[in-house]
């Protein structure tokens, strides 16, 4: 019992993920590939993951490190 056993089973699960196909939501694929049109709302949820805000990211980090 030891390594051919576990190798085996290995393989197995190898091979169960090499074929394994789930079902594809084209329509979900499509909507992201087409441009997200809740993106502005989503931006104005988390201004934070803007890229426009990026110069703001500089001062955070200036910020710390002078409380540290």
């Amino acid at each position: 019992m030891g390594r051919g056993r576990q190798k085996a089973k290995h393989t197995k699960v190898a091979r169960d993920l090499k074929y394994f196909s789930p079902d594809t939501n084209y329509g979900a694929l499509e909507r992201e590939l087409s441009g997200n049109p809740r993106l502005e709302e989503d931006l104005e949820k988390w201004p934070e993951y803007s890229d426009d805000d990026a110069e703001g990211d500089d001062d955070l980090d200036e910020d710390e490190s002078k409380t540290a």
